[in-house]
């Protein structure tokens, strides 16, 4: 029997189809949801005390979620065809592969960079200028892997950007005082699963010249995802504080240290399909903190 599983679906979709869907990660959601729960978090903090948050703003964030993460990854995989086809992990991807053109996966990136602006100009002015800022990120993340062992990092401040944009969605403009320590949360969040991601491909990255905080931590990986996960516990208390939020957050937060904790204690950085099981179960960690915000509002 079929599963209602993103995989399946893409699988149940015409052949043509196919390949753009699997270009744009479709059938490997957790990436999506990297990226869009911080825009809840921030939807979240800006509903009014005793309130829930604003529905529309959160299907609209979903919406734009899929879209940007799906241009983010049609980007990353035009800058990196040639590296993909040298990793086993990636040589299946279609423009690796050769299952569709550069210019139809251009073409593509267009279409959805246009539904994207479409989903972007329902918001107020303020968050439009902010929105768009982010492009110049979402372009050069792809090329931070060639000169850098921190790409993890600027996929951090790509990554987290709902964090900004969630609150002046809703307020029309930013508190920085909450919405800096909750981005910078993230930035944190984002330096934990993304380091734990790039050891399943540590050995061909080595291999072919690409780098990663994998390959800069090495065997003090745990260490410093250590420090990552304080330093995010910290920033979500200050957003917290700035933000008068009350016991069920800091209950949310506790209980996304211990999940951390427990997700770094038994990492083997050596076994990809163990980082791959800790990478995904971040969403978790997300939707603790969702409902916490939520819980603490009401």
């Amino acid at each position: 029997p079929r599963s209602f599983s993103a995989a399946e679906l893409v699988r149940a979709a015409p052949a043509p189809l196919q390949p753009y869907l699997r270009l744009m990660r479709l059938h490997q959601p957790a990436g999506t949801w990297l990226l869009y729960l911080p825009c809840t978090w921030s939807i979240g903090l800006a509903a009014a005390p005793g309130c829930l948050p604003d529905w529309r703003m959160l299907s609209l964030f979903g919406v734009g979620a899929v879209l940007m993460r799906g241009a983010g990854c049609t980007i990353n995989d035009m800058w990196d065809r040639d590296y993909d086809r040298q990793v086993a992990r990636t040589a299946s991807r279609p423009l690796a592969a050769g299952d569709i053109s550069t210019f139809q996966s251009l073409v593509f990136l267009g279409g959805q960079l246009s539904l994207a602006l479409c989903v972007l100009l329902c918001l107020n002015y303020y968050s439009i200028i902010l929105g768009a800022a982010s492009l110049s990120l979402v372009i050069t993340y792809p090329l931070m892997k060639r000169i850098t062992y921190w790409p993890q990092l600027v996929l951090g401040l790509t990554f987290n950007w709902g964090a900004l944009l969630g609150w002046s969605a809703i307020k029309g403009s930013c508190e920085w005082s909450v919405c800096l320590p909750l981005y910078f949360a993230g930035v944190m969040w984002t330096l934990v699963y993304d380091t734990i991601y790039a050891h399943q491909d540590k050995r061909d990255d080595i291999m072919i010249g690409v780098k990663s905080t994998a390959l800069q931590f090495k065997e003090d990986t745990k260490q410093w995802l250590s420090g990552f996960s304080l330093a995010m516990l910290l920033s979500l208390c200050m957003a917290g504080m700035n933000c008068n939020q009350t016991f069920p957050y800091y209950s949310a937060v506790a209980a996304v240290g211990a999940h951390l904790a427990h997700q770094i204690y038994t990492l083997d950085i050596d076994k990809p399909e163990d980082c791959w099981k800790k990478f995904a179960s971040n969403r978790t960690v997300g939707i603790l903190l969702f409902i916490g915000i939520v819980l603490g509002n009401l």
